[in-house]
């Protein structure tokens, strides 16, 4: 499998273009078999000059704003997730990433999961369901392990839970066995630029499906899916009905739809309906998303800081209805947030904290609608519990759901997260 990935790289002068987690993986595996290939590092931080000079002095590097001018100099471009490409590139030029040479490769074992929200649940329950029935598996992608470091822990009956974010299947050309696209909401529009765009590069996990492989999506997304030619099953998200829940402790309907598409995927490895029904109570869920915490001094607080898109916000409003206080805003990235504000129309938290351009957007779409709610403003998630100490009331929820991402604020939403825990667990400790 892996003379596959050399055979793509060898004799071809190469430029990874990114130097983050992904991009560090990608120089290992390339010096580990291919230790006399041409090398370049592209990266916006040039910064990175003094380290990639240390370590690697047989590697080149381009830095800062223009490092990816000279992209037509090279034969093989590895394009790290985030590193937005120029518009116009030499059709000489060959774009490929660590995932597209991955699922080249290990195509036949791979389960490929994408959605704009609910990607790592589901690929973190499909592990969970797979584990639990004995399999031999191993989680990698988007917030992961990047696919190339699980190589050496691969053996033919092993099965590669791959989660993949829009950005990693943006140039990909091949396609998982199992594919489950859950979802396209607006997001990332700072780089992709439009929801189309962002659309494409989500629908390429079908695009380059075989008869032989099989590919879920939630059946909104049909009139988009045709397009890729691909035949997919499609999966109705109100199903299974609120009548007969499956037995996972996550909350939220979302989350019901999650565990049934992770179901259906482990079932085409041989993991039957029963023994995923068997398995799906022990799966505690990951921080961050609908995590509840407390109650402290009688307060509920549910920290949903991955609800970076308003449908996500919707989905933990209808998971936690009884919501009292609810946490929005932070960097706007242009989205679309009229399916929000007429959800907290119809559906008033007691009162809404608000913060960053994000907040501001969806307060004045609330204010033009004469939203009669409290809406408070602020800077600091501290201002946020001063006033809860005073005023919030055992039995009552303060929920975390910002609707937005948290770069104006935060490094990502798990330190938004994380910020909140510390808060809410430090009322407890008063």
């Amino acid at each position: 499998m892996i003379k596959g990935i050399t055979e793509a790289m060898k004799g071809k002068k190469l430029l990874i273009a990114g130097f983050g987690k992904e991009g560090r993986s990608s120089l290992r595996f390339v010096r580990e078999n291919l230790p006399q290939a041409d090398v370049t590092i592209a990266d916006h931080n040039a910064m990175l000059q003094t380290e990639i000079t240390e370590n690697f002095p047989d590697v080149s590097f381009l830095g800062g704003p223009k490092c990816l001018d000279k992209l037509d100099e090279f034969d093989l471009v590895l394009k790290s997730p985030g590193m937005k490409l120029p518009d116009k590139i030499a059709r000489t030029v060959q774009i490929s990433s660590q995932t597209d040479l991955f699922l080249a490769a290990f195509h036949r074992q791979t389960i490929g999961i994408t959605g704009t929200k609910g990607k790592s649940t589901t690929s973190h329950l499909i592990y969970h369901l797979l584990r639990e029935a004995g399999r031999k598996a191993v989680l990698v992608g988007n917030m992961g392990t990047p696919c190339f470091d699980s190589i050496p822990d691969l053996k033919p009956d092993t099965l590669i839970v791959f989660e993949l974010s829009a950005h990693q299947l943006q140039y990909v050309r091949h396609s998982p066995h199992v594919a489950l696209l859950l979802n396209v909401f607006e997001e990332h529009l700072d780089y992709f630029g439009n929801l189309t765009a962002y659309r494409n590069a989500k629908l390429n996990i079908l695009r380059y499906a075989a008869t032989s492989d099989y590919a879920l999506a939630d059946i909104r997304l049909k009139a988009f899916v045709s397009d890729t030619g691909a035949w997919v099953h499609f999966v109705d998200p109100d199903l299974p009905s609120d009548d007969q829940p499956l037995p996972i402790s996550l909350p939220g309907s979302h989350n019901q739809f999650n565990a049934a598409m992770a179901m259906y995927a482990v079932e085409k490895f041989g993991v039957s309906r029963e023994e995923s029904l068997h398995s799906l109570a022990g799966f505690e869920g990951l921080p961050h998303r609908l995590q509840l915490v407390g109650p402290y001094d009688g307060v509920r607080y549910v920290n949903d800081s991955i609800a970076t898109v308003p449908e996500a916000t919707i989905a933990a409003l209808q998971a936690w209805p009884q919501t009292n206080y609810l946490i929005l805003g932070g960097f706007d990235r242009g989205i679309n947030y009229k399916q929000l504000i007429e959800y907290l129309i119809d559906s008033p938290p007691e009162m809404i904290f608000f913060t960053g351009v994000a907040g501001k957007r969806i307060v004045e779409g609330l204010q033009e609608r004469n939203y009669s709610a409290t809406m408070h403003p602020f800077e600091e998630l501290e201002e946020v519990f001063d006033y809860l100490k005073l005023h919030a009331e055992a039995g009552q929820v303060c929920l975390l759901s910002p609707a937005a991402a948290s770069y104006d604020k935060y490094q990502n939403f798990e330190q938004r997260g994380e910020k909140f825990l510390e808060l809410a667990k430090g009322i407890m400790a008063r």
